[in-house]
């Protein structure tokens, strides 16, 4: 990867979450389709890569975080839930990230992931914005209920602590402007004993659009004290992760978007908190080449999981990739069409062949926002009533029960 020298700022300190010290404070955010073992890997690799060749090669690159799985189909080993915990042979700490909804459950399945070790770090989910998840009380909408959140923490932790597995929250700000609840949910998930909060800036019924609130990140830093506070929202170079920690002194970030099509940001993001400001600026082959590198990674990460043609699905699943990886070239459009409808590999690399692949890195064009940002929703899809009370009664309690879903994501 081509790289650029910058000059050196300040370092910041390492992340610690329970026993795993992170050299670099940066988590990779989990998403639905995204952050599987393959995109995980290629992080890892291009940063690595690109740090060596910027003579920085003891520098470490973050903390990579699974695809959310559902408590209850882990529990029920669902053929789909134990492919989203899969795991590379030299990734560590592994990291999972859960989602669910009742004690019992979500205890249950960290549990599992403990007693057959296949995972180091906990990571549990309230902060998922989609409609599906929210209308039956999950996600962000569940922090609301502050006894069955404190339920759920409480079950996780108590669960994952005799291993030793640390237990960490991500979450939003609250269901909107008039129902926040980042600093209650903040204060409790420390005293029952998590190892981080991680704030997304946005409420859920700002989905992704607008502004990441900053601020609020800042106010949950001064009310927990004990526990490393990480940010989240608005993170789409290294610069903006620098100037979030400057903003609001959190003690690390965590970036979903930013690095879509751009799996090599880590390296950038490493440097920079290493106090040394190398960016990647890859040329138009070096882009392809990590493209099809991910194709690779994606094939043998679903024959591994049994599918019967992986390069095929793999192929399939590079498609909504493309255009994030492209943002800025000068490719036409005729040639973003087919290559985000190519099959195999060999159809992937006739269509690059025709490409203009000494074009230099675009610069602008190629930075800033990536993936959907949506548009803020009037009302947030939540069980009848969910807003009456903060504590789980009636329907509510119905509704919970039935809020896990039989599959994964979000």
């Amino acid at each position: 990867m081509t790289t650029i020298a910058l000059p050196e700022a300040p370092a910041v300190p390492e992340l610690s979450i329970g026993p795993h010290r992170i050299g670099t404070p940066v988590v990779l955010a989990p998403m639905a389709g995204i952050t599987n073992a393959a995109f995980r890997q290629l992080c890892r690799e291009l940063a690595g890569q690109a740090l060596a060749d910027a003579g920085l090669p003891g520098v470490g690159a973050g903390l990579y975080v699974s695809e959310m799985v559902t408590s209850r189909a882990l529990v029920e080993r669902s053929p789909e839930s134990m492919r989203l915990i899969q795991h590379g042979p030299g990734e560590s700490p592994r990291s999972v990230q859960l989602y669910g909804v009742d004690p019992a459950t979500v205890g249950a399945a960290v549990r599992m992931l403990v007693d057959e070790d296949r995972a180091d770090h906990i990571d549990l989910n309230f902060g998922c914005p989609v409609p599906k998840v929210t209308r039956k009380g999950g996600g962000s909408a569940l922090p609301w209920k502050a006894t069955l959140f404190r339920d759920i923490v409480r079950e996780a932790v108590r669960a994952a602590g005799p291993a030793g597995v640390p237990v960490t929250v991500k979450m939003r700000k609250g269901v909107d402007d008039d129902h926040l609840t980042f600093l209650d949910a903040g204060r409790t998930a420390e005293q029952e004993g998590v190892a981080a909060v991680s704030l997304h800036g946005r409420t859920a019924a700002q989905y992704y659009s607008g502004r990441a609130d900053w601020t609020a990140i800042a106010q949950l830093k001064e009310a927990v004290t004990s526990i490393p506070v990480l940010g989240n929202g608005d993170v789409w170079s290294a610069d903006d992760a620098l100037e979030m920690v400057r903003q609001t002194g959190c003690d690390g970030v965590v970036v979903g978007r930013g690095c879509l099509g751009r799996p090599w940001l880590f390296a950038d993001l490493a440097a920079a908190f290493a106090g040394q400001q190398v960016r990647v600026t890859p040329t138009l082959a070096e882009v392809t080449a990590a493209m099809r590198r991910h194709v690779e990674l994606l094939a043998e990460h679903y024959a591994e999981a049994g599918y019967p043609d992986g390069e095929r699905k793999a192929c399939r699943d590079i498609r909504k990739h493309v255009a994030w990886y492209l943002k800025g070239f000068a490719v036409g459009q005729p040639s973003r069409a087919a290559l985000a409808m190519v099959d195999t590999l060999a159809d992937l690399d006739a269509l690059v062949a025709e490409l203009d692949l000494s074009q230099p890195w675009p610069g602008d064009p190629a930075e800033g926002q990536r993936g959907r940002a949506g548009t803020p929703q009037k009302r947030v899809a939540l069980p009848d009533g969910w807003l009456d009370s903060r504590e789980l009664q009636g329907e509510s309690a119905r509704m919970i029960r039935e809020a896990e879903l039989s599959v994964s994501g979000g």
